[in-house]
């Protein structure tokens, strides 16, 4: 079972071409049809369909025609010609109005919606809506808040870019969006999910094919599904490796124990924390089992993989061991200071790059856009794009952090991540992603794969804990240990099962 695909605008309208002769937009309405008929929740309200001037508008027309079916009061409003509507809109509407059906140039003002149906653009659009369109966008988010009623979108909010996930102007905020084919990358990162709400996606029947392969992909167990195997019973604390973690500069400590604490928890044997402070405590209290070293011994210990940058600082004395670490002939992980000294010391770039053993780097943008010489917004601007360039560029693996992470190896690839919540936006969570990820390198996974788990399991443990009724506000980064832990045991247990 391969994880859910995604594909970019460009690659969809080739699909749609090479399938012109399937009833796509009669499957689409009738999907959506079906979801609204579920979503709806007074059906003694109307319900108000925009229909659009493309094929997002054809999708529109059918779904109202079939909820006319359904008994629904229908209002559709088409601000259009129907004589320009492209082949297969025009059909669609041609058959909503053989039905019965008639269309409206603007929102009545009397009613109060029981649902409102976006269909005026879909992933159709490349620019901020204008005119008219641009006004019933407004009103239906407007009317949608003031009515208290799902708001469906179908295929992709109108407005927000299907590609990037970014608002172009005057957008569609959803409740729902059900987007056809398969999912797209927009709708999972960036603004993506604050304007999409819940996604389903409805694939119209239309199977992945070798002449169209998924651009990237939604992270799921299935990419490391073989990795998750119960351990033989005659093992010991060696058969489970040893990592290190190095950072912890002065006031950062926390950041160094919070990574040990992860990369404990997840299961290695044995976890070395070089801390960079000088007045380090020699023992961490509330989790003992750790071994405390000073910065500058770490590596004389006997490691199977090394984090570098948690709370580690920039000085001087910093970038050597940033340099030495760089130099181990070792799996690493890069977080944090250990990134931003990467970005301003062009001597380590080089380093980073001829490496032979793999490097895994988890900037947040702001640490990309450092990395890559450019702003915080143009990382936003194309998440995707950003990622696959700084694997590109520093020939590693890379988690673009933030809403919808996005994962880039150094072959190409790329996925996005849909586990998380907003009470993941606190201290110290990058630096248990970090532990995560090292524990996983040090028992031997492969980097891929160590990134791909680390990071949906970061968030899954996260999302864990809000269903538990822990947070999202207040959640804290130590709170996710345990729940991280105990996630992965139950996923071994059930991959065991399988």
């Amino acid at each position: 079972m391969e994880s859910p695909a995604l594909y970019l605008g460009a690659t969809l309208r080739q699909i749609e071409q090479a399938h012109a002769e399937a009833p796509l937009m009669q499957r689409a309405g009738l999907a959506a049809a079906d979801w609204a008929c579920e979503l709806a929740n007074d059906r003694n309200r109307p319900a108000l369909i925009l229909a659009g001037p493309g094929n997002n508008g054809g999708d529109a027309f059918e779904l109202a025609r079939l909820l006319g079916e359904r008994f629904f009061d229908v209002r559709v409003v088409f601000a259009g010609d129907p004589a320009a509507l492209p082949g297969d809109a025009a059909a669609a509407h041609a058959r909503f109005v053989a039905a019965g059906g008639s269309t409206l140039p603007t929102i009545p003002d009397e009613c109060c919606w029981g649902l409102i149906v976006d269909g005026l653009f879909g992933i159709g659009l490349n620019r901020a809506p204008e005119g008219v369109h641009a006004q019933l966008i407004a009103t239906a988010n407007r009317l949608a808040d003031r009515d208290n009623c799902p708001l469906l979108a179908l295929d992709c909010p109108s407005g927000l870019n299907g590609d990037t996930g970014l608002p172009q102007g005057s957008s569609i905020r959803a409740s729902h969006t059900i987007t056809f084919i398969a999912a797209k990358p927009g709708l999972l990162t960036a603004d993506g999910p604050d304007y999409c709400g819940e996604v389903r996606v409805a694939d119209l029947d239309i199977a992945e094919t070798p002449e169209f392969p998924a651009d990237g992909h939604v992270i799921s167990c299935a990419d490391f599904a073989d990795r998750l195997k119960s351990r033989r019973r005659n093992t010991h604390k060696g058969s489970f490796g040893g990592v290190g973690i190095l950072g912890g500069g002065k006031s950062m400590v926390g950041a160094a124990l919070l990574a040990g604490r992860a990369a404990l928890k997840m299961g290695t044997g044995r976890v070395y924390l070089g801390l960079h402070d000088p007045e380090a405590p020699p023992v961490d209290l509330v989790q003992p089992e750790l071994m405390l070293h000073r910065a500058d011994t770490l590596l004389q210990a006997e490691l199977q993989a090394l984090a570098c940058g948690p709370g580690l600082g920039r000085s001087g004395e910093a970038i050597r061991l940033v340099e030495q670490a760089l130099k181990c002939p070792l799996p690493v992980v890069l977080d944090a200071d250990a990134l931003n000294i990467l970005a301003s010391d062009g001597r380590l770039e080089g380093n980073l790059y001829n490496r032979i053993a793999p490097a895994i780097l988890t900037p947040h943008p702001a640490e990309a856009a450092r990395l890559l010489g450019c702003s915080v917004r143009e990382i936003q601007a194309d998440r995707v794009g950003s990622a696959r360039e700084l694997s590109r560029r520093y020939g590693c693996h890379i988690a673009l952090k933030g809403c919808g992470t996005v994962i880039a190896t150094v072959d190409g690839r790329w996925w996005i991540n849909s586990t998380g919540n907003p009470g993941m936006a606190t201290a110290g969570m990058g630096d248990v992603l970090t532990g995560i990820i090292v524990s996983l390198l040090g028992q031997n996974w492969p980097a891929e794969q160590a990134l791909l788990a680390g990071v949906h399991l970061h968030g899954a443990a996260a999302d864990r804990l809000v269903a538990d009724g822990c947070g999202p506000i207040g959640l804290t980064a130590g709170e996710v240990i345990d729940a991280a832990r105990q996630l992965y045991n139950e996923w071994i247990v059930a991959g065991t099962r399988r």
